[in-house]
């Protein structure tokens, strides 16, 4: 893992064309802007991991009648 510090209104910039900017920082709490392009997800990771989860209980599913009780 890299650690970085950075100070409000300072950015990383990722891969060429993601940049990450501090923009708030309030007690234990930091407000990131992201600017990436559309075609990159960014999602909050316990949000990811809620979608992984789902995403592998949808593939185990073995039978239609399994698949509807997930609607």
């Amino acid at each position: 893992m890299l650690a970085l510090s950075r100070k409000k209104d300072e950015s990383i910039i990722i891969n060429n064309d993601i940049e990450i900017t501090i923009l708030d920082v309030k007690g234990d709490q930091v407000k990131l802007g992201i600017v990436a392009p559309k075609s990159v997800p960014i999602y909050r990771k316990e949000i990811y991991l809620d979608i992984k989860q789902a995403n592998a209980e949808a593939a185990n599913v073995s039978s239609v009648e399994e698949l509807k009780k997930l609607f």
